[in-house]
């Protein structure tokens, strides 16, 4: 279970540092009813990735991933794929990346987040977890690592152990946020729109840096396996 638990933490740490879930709830914690809307935000968040790294580990056990208890081609051959993948993600993030002097700017479909309901911000917040083909090439690297590390034995508790691992540590930063706003006092207004601003001009550079140092991981680890 160690080797599970310490694989998953590098694409967990990438799930929790990607800023545009954390722009998404931090403007669900400026609408009227926040204090509603941003703990549904971080349980759609907590479900969403559960969720889709849970469909990935059966999927990897289903197809015998860990090869008779060992590394298998297949898996091998999907992890270079993967990794190449976030390699030329990297590539796309970096061409993104505001000129000298341009205002970077959100997602169009955040505009209306502030007057979203409980039930938009849970559905969103699934959404962003399970369904974002940044995160779910991130899920994948973990459950990947998961099923193979753990010899693809579900009737044993160490997959699911290093699966709520990987869910702890990417959900780190909504979690942060949301208690942020609902202990933080007076300041948390000010801090909270400090790391909006942040995040909002550095969005591009971050996920780069992401993508490149995964893809670069991930891409090795397929070529040793092989």
């Amino acid at each position: 279970m160690g080797n599970a638990i310490g694989d998953v933490l590098s694409p967990a740490v990438g799930v929790a540092i990607s800023p545009v879930p954390i722009v998404a709830v931090i403007l669900t914690l400026f609408s009227r009813r926040a204090r509603s809307n941003g703990p549904l935000f971080l349980a759609g968040w907590v479900l969403g990735l559960a969720s889709a790294c849970t469909a990935f580990i059966l999927l990897g056990s289903a197809v015998d991933i860990a090869g008779g208890g060992g590394p298998s081609r297949g898996a091998a051959v999907l992890r270079i794929a993967l990794g190449a993948l976030l390699l030329v993600a990297a590539m796309r993030q970096w061409r993104k990346r505001p000129g000298k002097g341009e205002e970077p700017e959100l997602p169009g479909w955040m505009a209306g987040i502030e007057e979203f309901g409980p039930a938009k911000s849970f559905v969103m917040a699934c959404a962003l977890a399970a369904l974002n083909p940044k995160n779910l090439a991130l899920i994948l690297a973990a459950a990947m690592s998961i099923a193979q590390d753990t010899g693809g034995s579900l009737g044993e508790t160490d997959p699911w152990i290093a699966m709520i691992v990987f869910v702890a540590v990417g959900s780190a930063t909504v979690a942060a946020s949301v208690l942020t706003c609902l202990f933080g006092g007076k300041r948390a207004e000010k801090v909270l729109t400090s790391w909006k601003a942040w995040l909002t001009a550095n969005n591009a550079t971050l996920m780069f840096v992401l993508f490149l140092v995964f893809g670069a991981l991930v891409l090795g680890n397929g070529i040793s396996s092989l």
